[in-house]
């Protein structure tokens, strides 16, 4: 999934800087005015999950009676939803709440609220920690958000993180809270069965479970009647996903549903997030090449390139295997298909010999790019339990660096290879720097930026590409 969102010089600003940059480095609620009685505020840190769950969220609560708003200031339930995949990701949030703390002073009557894998890991402590917090709220128990918001307004602290073997939120719309009408996501399963021993997601968002196959289908279809030209399929492993009806008459495994979403608009892109190199299949890869309008590109983890390490990570894969899926990934839908990847620096035990095999295997993979940390220890995993955190710090960190500068010349080698080709892009909007130009996707989910004539977002335009940098194509229209 998408790295968490780095907001270290948080403290160094005033309130109402913080939230500023809170706006522009996370993704906060947009504004509903339905003439609902109480507003709600949202910040989401972390991955693409936690973007989607706020979704869910929104609903819920606008069914309760409250509108969104983009102004802390002018909010009665403050949520932030957390994500705990690194030790910087707690930290972030502790550091925000120290900003929050501003608003609530001045509205002491404002409910502030921690959702997601924070709070199902640290709990009830959240609530003796941080003093300003007035419920804790896990990611499988936002359907009892009502209650729990009576319980506050009644003057009682509230919590609960219940994890569920079967909550999907599948009946649930989700309010778009900051869609550019262009892109949506659509999570597909909740949970991750794979015990990786650096991950807390097993502890933090429970057991694997698939959502119905036709709440998907259905939720995609209404997504296209409103006009939106890209979805993307979320889950911790797509891969798994595997759901069958309750008389077991009906299976549908992930390459089945990439296929009855792709069939719904051929011209609505489909791209999914994140694959897992020991389940991702070649029936996946043959229909994303049967149907044009999935994307060529994976998201495949590696997180080292050392067995050796990878078994200590109990990732259940080996290099080969890995290298085995890239290769079918090349041969079936061709060399252009971009892949991504995670890295981690420094796990535990690693020598500099398995250093360079995660370096080696970026040169064979030429991913076109990647999301790259050193090894944060996470309390309560078998990695915690079990090994011991012996890289110091200032290896971990040149490792990292070193990771960093070899993606940096794999990403200019990959972009490289697309200047001279026309490339088919979905306009999302205009470019950072200027309203002049225009900001997109390919089809391997590059940024490509343009001069925007007379296109707008949402059209598909057929771009030149005449130059790249390191992270973007650049290129002119063609009509």
């Amino acid at each position: 999934m998408d790295p968490i969102i780095d907001l270290d010089f948080i403290d160094n600003r005033t309130p109402e800087q913080a939230t500023a940059a809170a706006s522009c480095d996370t993704k906060v609620t947009a504004e509903t005015n339905t003439g609902k009685s109480r507003k709600l505020y949202i910040e989401s840190y972390g991955c693409q999950m936690n973007f989607s769950d706020s979704e869910i969220v929104s609903s819920i609560m606008f069914e309760q009676g409250f509108d969104t708003t983009a102004h802390i200031e002018q909010a009665d339930v403050v949520f932030l939803n957390t994500c705990s995949i690194r030790e910087k990701a707690e930290t972030t949030v502790r550091n925000r709440l120290g900003q929050i703390n501003y608003f609530k002073k001045k509205k002491p009557e404002m409910v502030i609220g921690i959702l997601g894998c924070m709070a199902e890991r640290l709990k009830k402590s959240l609530l003796e920690e941080e003093k300003i917090v007035d419920l804790v709220v896990g990611p499988d128990a936002y359907r009892d958000l009502p209650n729990l918001i009576s319980e506050v307004d009644g003057g009682q602290k509230a919590v609960n993180v219940l994890l569920s073997r079967e909550e999907t939120y599948a009946d649930i719309n989700p309010i778009r809270l900051n869609s550019n009408g262009v892109s949506a996501f659509i999570s597909i399963m909740r949970g991750c069965d794979n015990m990786c021993s650096f991950c807390v997601v097993p502890f933090t968002r429970g057991r694997e479970r698939s959502r119905d196959a036709h709440s998907i289908v259905r939720e995609a279809q209404a997504l296209v009647a409103q006009g939106y030209k890209e979805v993307t399929l979320l889950g911790q492993n797509v891969d798994s996903y595997k759901w069958a009806s309750e008389d077991r008459t009906e299976q549908v495994n992930f390459a089945q549903l990439l296929e009855m979403v792709a069939k719904l608009s051929p011209t609505m892109r489909v791209r999914f997030s994140t694959s897992h190199p020991k389940d991702i299949t070649d029936e996946v890869l043959y229909t994303m090449k049967k149907y044009d309008n999935i994307c060529k590109y994976i998201h495949l983890p590696a997180q080292s390139g050392n067995s050796r390490v990878l078994e200590l990570m109990n990732r259940t894969y080996d290099r080969s295997w890995y290298l085995n899926r890239v290769d079918a990934i090349r041969a079936i839908l061709g060399e252009d298909c971009g892949i991504s990847s995670d890295m981690i620096a420094g796990f535990c035990s690693e020598t500099e010999e398995e250093h360079q095999d995660t370096l080696s295997l970026m040169d064979y993979v030429q991913y076109d790019y990647s999301y790259m940390f050193f090894y944060s220890e996470r309390p309560g995993t078998l990695a915690a339990r079990k090994l011991e955190d012996d890289v110091p710090l200032e290896v971990k960190k040149r490792r990292l660096a070193e990771i960093i500068e070899k993606q940096r010349e794999c990403s200019l080698n990959r972009n490289k290879r697309d200047v001279g080709r026309m490339h088919r892009v979905l306009v999302e909007g205009f470019s950072k720097k200027s309203d002049q130009q225009l900001s997109g996707r390919n089809d391997q989910n590059k940024v490509v930026i343009f001069d925007k004539k007379h296109y707008q977002k949402g059209d598909y335009v057929n771009v030149f590409v005449n130059d790249c940098s390191v992270g973007t194509l650049f290129g002119e229209a063609v009509d």
